[in-house]
């Protein structure tokens, strides 16, 4: 079995090769973020990855809880770097997520946002069962369009029936609406974020590269395995 300090070396090792440990310039560098700078290359600040292992791993733990009691985590990446890669990890582990903009009220005006949803969710059911052909054509028309407009919305969010145990953020700096959101409604941030983020806001920051494909990719399957092993432990401890 490998001890903590070789697991935390091949993290460390897999972390560089995705490029990780790049973040911005430190003209763009956030006081809150200084103790997780290694250094700087060619005026580039570079992460400390063995700060961000251990980051990383205190993320997986809380996210770990929250898959035992199968409990819902919003995914967020509205930047297009993170949309595709938030998307398939929140339908693979049939969570919530938005890959878009961040619709203002998501938590904060939640029981509005979920009349809307049960609305398109309405709508679709209808389209579906073929009720709509019960109307004239042009409106007809006109409620296939606004169910466009609503799945582009609310799709992401359409099995969010309470709010959520937590929200993963890739770049909190970019989705600081959704982070403010949930810190008013009392909602655990989890957060991929880079150095020009307000690392302070977040409850379990993971800090890292967040505009690199690879990286957000690495990370964000981190955490949907981190989900998945808290399911699979509260599964086997059930059939004991």
């Amino acid at each position: 079995m490998m001890n903590t300090n070789t697991q935390q070396s091949e993290k460390v090792n897999e972390m560089f090769a995705v490029g990780a440990h790049f973040g911005y310039d430190r003209s763009r560098r956030h006081p809150s973020v200084i103790k997780y700078i290694f250094g700087r290359k060619n005026n580039v600040e570079i992460f400390d990855l063995e700060k961000t292992a251990v980051k990383l791993e205190e993320a997986k733990e809380f996210v770990k809880k929250i898959g035992s009691t199968n409990r819902q985590i919003l995914f967020v990446g509205g930047k297009k770097e993170s949309q595709s890669i938030i998307q398939d990890a929140a339908m693979k582990l049939d969570q919530p997520y938005v890959s878009g903009r961040w619709i203002g009220g998501t938590l904060t005006n939640f029981e509005e946002i979920r009349k809307r949803v049960k609305h398109f969710l309405d709508l679709t059911s209808q389209k579906e069962k073929g009720e709509l052909v019960k109307y004239k054509k042009k409106e007809r028309l006109m409620i296939e369009k606004q169910i466009a407009k609503l799945d582009e919305k609310f799709s992401g969010i359409s099995n969010m029936d309470r709010k959520p145990a937590a929200v993963f953020i890739i770049d909190a700096n970019r989705e600081s609406i959704a982070r403010d959101e949930a810190i008013v409604n009392h909602v655990p941030i989890i957060s991929l974020s880079s150095s020009d983020c307000h690392f302070e806001k977040i409850d379990y920051v993971i800090p890292a590269n967040d505009s690199s494909v690879q990286s957000i990719k690495y990370f964000t399957n981190e955490i949907l395995k981190a989900y998945e092993e808290g399911q699979k432990e509260a599964q086997a401890a059930k059939t004991k």
